[in-house]
């Protein structure tokens, strides 16, 4: 058995949203594998230190650090730009970048529910469109970084569910037009995973959570990079067009009503 097929499949990537948490994470397995990799955050002084880093690790692939706000398309366009003329070109991208608040429905605002869906599935198609000739010069890859809140809903963030649901029709969309120019589109959605903003809603640290514990509800962000990393890889060539849930136990009823 080999693992070779696991490797990121590319030489250059672009990971959105990537100052912290699970994009920072991506960022830093592609680079384990030589991939250069282009991260962004709306505010630069945030991005820096990261791919100050990876660049002083000894991990064999490059970074560059952009300030990006995903929802402004002249911005997204500069950082496909940048990538292209730092590194050669694009084979991966990941849409990664996303926000959320907690409120119930009638508690969010016009001004709410358009700023939810801008940054979650605005933010993907103008990075994805900004990125479509580079990633179809060769063949290309697309993760799109989705929710169970997508797939199932989520009391008090339906504008979160509702941007993540469309996240998962692009994601199908694209992945069966795009597949005849030789891009695979898949995205990942993850459960509830430790991250700084999930602690700050819900209380849970990361060094809480036992990863070697089955029954869990909660994942870490390097469970949810090795299922991008494997969606980057050529291990996943099979997958095209699909949403991954990662979303540990599944919440089902064990003892219905006879």
């Amino acid at each position: 058995m080999t693992v070779e097929q696991f490797h990121v499949d590319g030489d250059v990537a672009i990971v959105t949203g990537a100052s912290s948490g699970i994009g920072r994470t991506i960022a830093e397995r592609f680079a384990d594998d030589g991939v250069d990799v282009v991260i962004c955050s709306r505010e630069q002084e945030n991005v820096d230190p990261v791919a100050d880093a990876i660049e002083d690790s000894d991990r064999p692939g490059n970074t560059l650090a952009v300030e990006c706000d995903v929802t402004d398309s002249e911005a997204v366009a500069a950082l496909v730009e940048a990538t292209v003329e730092t590194f050669g070109g694009l084979d991966i991208l990941v849409n990664n970048a996303g926000a959320s608040f907690m409120a119930n429905f009638d508690g969010i605002s016009e001004n709410g529910w358009r700023t939810i869906l801008d940054i979650n599935l605005t933010g993907t198609y103008l990075c994805t469109h900004a990125a479509a000739d580079h990633l179809k010069d060769g063949g290309g890859i697309v993760v799109n970084l989705s929710s169970v809140a997508g797939i199932k809903g989520a009391p008090y963030m339906s504008h979160y569910a509702a941007a993540k649901a469309g996240v998962n029709a692009l994601t199908s969309s694209l992945g069966f037009e795009w597949a005849s120019e030789g891009v695979r589109v898949n995205a990942v959605a993850p459960g509830f995973v430790a991250t700084k903003g999930v602690e700050a809603q819900m209380g849970i640290a990361a060094d809480e959570v036992d990863r070697d514990e089955i029954d869990r509800r909660m994942g870490t962000v390097e469970e949810i990079a090795d299922v991008v990393q494997f969606l980057a890889s050529p291990a996943s060539s099979y997958l095209v067009g699909q949403t991954l849930e990662a979303g540990g136990k599944p919440a089902i009823m064990e003892n219905p009503d006879t």
